[in-house]
């Protein structure tokens, strides 16, 4: 079975996961052609997705003449199904009703990106399309079904997608779509305030995963260091940490908190730091490769995730994997593979909830950081093994053939 992987943006240092989840595809077999409306802005530190992106054909970068000769063609060769799919890109734009990318250029480049991807994946003996986030890309994948385009499904995470779904016209993309993927029981609850009743089947299960052979667990670690891995913006809450930070100084003087990743937020944090006198206490790192991540979260005590808004966080099932314990908030999907057994939870913005989480974490011995370790480590084992939710996207793959 051939399947095309849509991404608006793709590969990026943040999504990781994605490849993963197309590796394990493929050593089940399955064969999956790369496609993403552009290459990621930023420079790439991975390797790995160095070698993604050269396998990847991207739909705009470089691309005129072929949207152009693809439009052409389908307006000669089709013209009906043209327009419905110029139909659908009107309907989108009238649902995003001044919301997020509401200009009406913006969905006219839907529709000729829409065009191009329906006939380049059939071309290509595409047979599905599956997309990640229920934004551009899905958008592209519906409209390009429209036209005669191969199925399509998506995979849901949050908190974004979420945030805007009645603006991003998700009801019509489920309806469209042969399934809808949510990576948590609460994503799937929050897909079903918005789809129809009828569309409720289509809206399945499938969680993201760590390849367990490479994160082995380690023994746990008496260091007094954090590292907390992620985009540096509003969501992750990181903000909130230099002043908590100073509240522990006193009692806690070796405290050492990591912060891997970069992002809009970098400055206030920056200025954060100096405005509370802990420049002595934070190492901001920028984007690092998986190996040297996995590194840091090896050698500290825990994962550090103070966030506002989430899915569920690969980096929590990487930390299980290494054996550490995770202190993050109770937001979306983080309280069904996060409790007590295995780490601290505060509630969202309360930050003397989460000082006390701190406090808890850096007073607790060994033998209770490796306790939680062990348990991190079986519930990835049983819930986030990547080759296992592969094997359960194959099949749902193999249900729309």
């Amino acid at each position: 079975m051939k399947v095309g992987y849509l991404l608006n943006s793709y590969p990026m240092t943040s999504t990781t996961f994605i490849r993963r989840e197309i590796t394990a595809l493929e050593e089940l077999g399955v064969e999956v052609v790369r496609y993403a409306v552009r290459p990621w802005a930023e420079e790439m530190v991975d390797a790995a997705d160095k070698e993604e992106a050269a396998r990847t054909h991207y739909i705009l970068a470089g691309n005129i003449r072929g949207l152009a000769t693809a439009l052409l063609a389908s307006l000669f060769s089709a013209p009906a199904q043209t327009f419905k799919g110029l139909r659908g890109a009107w309907r989108l734009w009238r649902g995003a009703r001044g919301g997020p990318g509401a200009d009406l250029v913006r969905h006219g480049a839907y529709f000729l990106q829409a065009v191009y991807l329906a006939r380049r994946a059939n071309r290509d003996g595409v047979a599905h399309i599956h997309a990640h986030f229920a934004t551009n890309a899905a958008a592209v994948a519906m409209l390009s079904r429209l036209m005669d385009g191969p199925s399509y499904s998506f995979t849901v995470h949050g908190p974004h997608d979420l945030f805007d779904a009645p603006l991003l016209s998700i009801a019509d993309k489920i309806e469209n779509a042969a399934f809808v993927a949510a990576i948590t029981r609460y994503c799937a609850s929050q897909l079903r305030l918005h789809a129809a009743r009828d569309d409720w089947e289509k809206i399945r299960i499938v969680g993201c995963g760590v390849f367990l052979d490479e994160f082995s667990a380690a023994p746990a670690t008496d260091a007094q260091t954090l590292v907390c891995v992620g985009r540096l913006c509003p969501e992750k809450g990181q903000l909130a940490l230099p002043a908590i930070a100073s509240r522990l100084a006193d009692a806690h003087p070796e405290l050492r908190i990591e912060l891997v990743g970069d992002g809009p937020d970098r400055a206030p944090i920056e200025a954060a730091i100096a405005e509370y006198g802990v420049e002595d206490r934070f190492t901001l790192l920028g984007w690092r490769d998986n190996a040297e991540v996995a590194e840091r979260v090896k050698n500290a005590r825990a994962l550090l995730l103070p966030s506002y808004a989430e899915g569920l966080p690969v980096v929590i099932m990487e930390a299980f994997a290494r054996g550490r314990p995770v202190i993050s908030t109770y937001i979306a999907g983080i309280p069904e593979l996060v409790d007590a057994t295995c780490g601290w939870l505060a509630p969202a913005s309360d930050d003397a909830a989460l000082e006390a989480a701190i406090r808890d974490a850096l007073a607790a011995d060994v033998d209770l950081l490796a306790k939680m370790g062990r348990e991190g480590r079986a519930r990835v084992e049983s819930r986030h093994d990547q080759r296992v939710n592969a094997e359960r996207l194959k099949h749902l793959f193999e249900e729309t053939s």
